[in-house]
């Protein structure tokens, strides 16, 4: 029998390096959505990096170290949420196996992994929240993260809340649950294959001629947004939690500072 839902969840947000280096806006966004959901939500300030890019350079050292300080950050709120498939997934599914011959912190980690959340399934499977409706007059096209697809299981939910937003319309790419080459790591290590893929990921967003890109992850998007740019298109590229949030006034990623005429 699962546990019932506290009635105001005091939700850690978990804020992800990309989202603070880079694109702070979709950290707002995210705070944003959860406390319309009923959450009470607090930003530890002692929070790092989940240890993905060292877990996945094979450092299990140094990722003990950073999972140790997560654990500890983190493990007093009712659920930790990320808006990152990604650093969801490091936390909730990888966590387990650097500690599987500590039987206390591998105690700690289930414990933490069991309530570690991405956002759009921690608002649809968990908080059941129908108080997202907002608006966006575009057309839009949605990528799957292979994180997010493949390990957590996230597919109808984000577009689900996206039929609530008035003014959208989702046209879906025939490549949508195609990698876009980034990979963490692997656009480094191999970054003639990553070109390639990435360059059928953009051709194909670019057919479905919408106004808009939309993802769950952060790196996912940056990658896109990118090469876009490279390419000459002007299409917009937006996290999902921006959308959602109504918080869509600001330039898309990679895109430049709008300025006054």
């Amino acid at each position: 029998m699962s546990e019932a839902i506290p009635t105001s969840p005091h939700v850690g947000l978990f804020v992800t390096c990309l989202v603070d280096l880079t694109r702070p806006s979709v950290g707002f966004a995210t705070l944003k959505l959860l406390e319309l959901a009923g959450c009470q939500v607090s930003v530890p300030v002692m929070q790092t990096c989940c240890g993905q890019p060292a877990y996945n350079s094979g450092d299990r050292s140094d990722t003990r170290d950073i999972a140790k300080q997560v654990i500890e950050t983190f493990e007093e709120f009712d659920y930790i949420v990320a808006p990152s498939g990604s650093c969801g997934g490091m936390i909730s599914h990888h966590y387990l196996d650097l500690f599987k011959d500590d039987d206390t912190w591998e105690k700690r980690a289930k414990n933490l992994a069991n309530k570690t959340f991405e956002l759009i399934v921690f608002l649809s499977d968990v908080i059941k929240t129908n108080k997202i409706n907002g608006q966006c007059k575009t057309t839009a096209t949605y990528h799957d993260s292979c994180s997010g697809l493949r390990e957590l299981s996230i597919k109808d939910q984000p577009r689900e809340f996206l039929k609530n937003i008035n003014g959208l319309k989702l046209v879906e790419g025939k490549k949508s649950e195609v990698c876009c080459g980034f990979g963490g790591l692997f656009c480094v290590k191999y970054p003639d294959i990553s070109e390639k893929m990435l360059d059928e990921k953009v051709d194909d967003i670019l057919q479905t001629e919408t106004e808009m890109v939309l993802g769950g992850d952060l790196g996912c998007l940056m990658n896109i947004a990118g090469r876009l740019t490279r390419r000459g298109s002007e299409k917009e590229v937006r996290h999902i939690a921006e959308v959602l949030a109504d918080m869509t006034h600001g330039p898309g990623i990679a895109a430049p500072e709008k300025t006054e005429a």
